[in-house]
């Protein structure tokens, strides 16, 4: 059975490694503990700044260090940084185009017990609609440490999202290369692809193995860079396929499904077919349940698959 790590352990972790490495300060909201920057905290105390429970002027002084020519990393949950600091994230470091990364914790369905306030569902989308902003979400923990190094050396604004929940471990440290802005082609197939980003890559996979044991090939992308997105492999996947589903622990609206579909209407149309969490807000409850409850689940991707296999012309 696959290592289980929480991609927000990773992120904490990467931040010591490469606090050795690179010159970089971090910024959090008083949630070192959660956000896992505390493993910074405590060995770089004097390149920590806490500024307490003020997430938009965090920003607002992310900005100022970037201004100043610090590569800041502010943190906090999704919730707190995608949506109570949206306008400081759009006015002080989008507008302007400044080099500060985002680390945002806590983010989807899985923060689980804390409920719908809690539960950013809407974030790629918020994210997405500022000019010049990166997005990465990985998959697991390997993925997770790549990306925040990938992070550290891209010039501009990153909002990195990392979940609660300890997931599998999908990839091999030694050998995984992360390369900023384009997607990973997991399987191959002929029938269908499924395009899937964070928590629902591994789900994906399954969904794959679900699928050939009805002979039906499904090809497996992900896209752990949701913008700038790879559309060249998702073209190609909807041309050697001509059928996608994409799969995403978000709101349908505004996400990854979002951004391939549009992708695809304008270049290769092809029927497309979305697993996420359909124009809703959480609840209250324990991860298993909740995933089954909103379909976030490898059987949801297999039956969203042959709809999609279904619409072929």
């Amino acid at each position: 059975m696959a290592e289980k790590i929480a991609t927000r352990e990773a992120y904490g972790n990467a931040l010591a490694e490469f606090g050795e490495k690179y010159d970089f300060v971090v910024l959090d909201a008083d949630l070192a503990a959660a956000t896992k920057t505390g493993v910074f905290k405590k060995k770089f105390p004097e390149r920590f700044f806490d500024c307490g429970i003020a997430e938009g002027n965090m920003m607002s002084v992310a900005a100022g260090l970037a201004a100043a020519g610090k590569v800041p990393f502010a943190s906090t949950f999704a919730m707190f940084a995608a949506g109570r600091a949206f306008e400081q994230i759009r006015n002080s470091i989008g507008y302007p185009h400044l080099n500060v990364k985002i680390g945002a914790t806590h983010a989807g369905i899985t923060v689980g017990e804390d409920g719908a306030t809690h539960q950013c569902l809407e974030d790629i989308a918020t994210m997405r609609s500022i000019p010049g902003m990166t997005i990465i979400n990985p998959a697991d923990a390997v993925e997770a440490r790549a990306a925040v190094e990938a992070a550290i050396l891209h010039n501009g604004p990153v909002y990195l999202r990392f979940g609660r929940l300890a997931v599998p471990v999908i990839y091999d440290k030694e050998s995984y290369k992360f390369e900023l802005g384009k997607g990973i082609k997991m399987t191959d197939g002929t029938d269908v692809t499924i395009v899937a980003t964070g928590i629902m890559v591994d789900m994906a996979l399954t969904a794959a193995e679900l699928l050939k044991a009805e002979g039906i090939s499904a090809r497996v992308v992900n896209i752990h860079t949701i913008k700038p997105l790879d559309k060249e492999i998702i073209i190609d996947s909807a041309k050697a396929t001509g059928a996608i589903v994409v799969a995403e622990e978000h709101n349908v609206i505004g996400g990854l499904g979002s951004a391939v579909t549009e992708a695809v209407c304008e270049a290769c149309p092809v029927p497309v077919t979305r697993v996420g969490i359909e124009d809703q807000f959480g609840r209250s409850g324990k991860v298993p349940p909740l995933l089954e409850l909103y379909g976030l689940t490898p059987a949801n991707i297999v039956a969203k698959a042959k709809a999609a296999i279904a619409l072929k012309k």
